[in-house]
């Protein structure tokens, strides 16, 4: 989980920068939950956030078959 959370403060910059942020809900086997919050929760974008920014790099960094999905 620390790795996760690493990787969730290195994007947290850029969607602080739009009004939004990110937060580690729960780990379930593969599957990385989060909290879209502030702008980001009601964003249009929020899905290609997820896949190609926070998905993306954890893949990269933690595990290649990651999947990030939202919580509400």
């Amino acid at each position: 989980m620390g790795l996760i959370q690493a990787v969730l403060q290195e994007v947290r910059p850029v969607l602080l920068a739009d009004g939004g942020d990110v937060e580690l809900y729960d780990l379930e086997g593969d599957i990385v939950k989060v909290v879209l919050k502030g702008a980001c929760g009601s964003c249009e974008s929020s899905t290609a956030t997820l896949k190609n920014a926070i998905e993306v790099r954890l893949r990269e960094r933690v595990l290649s078959n990651l999947v990030v999905e939202a919580v509400a």
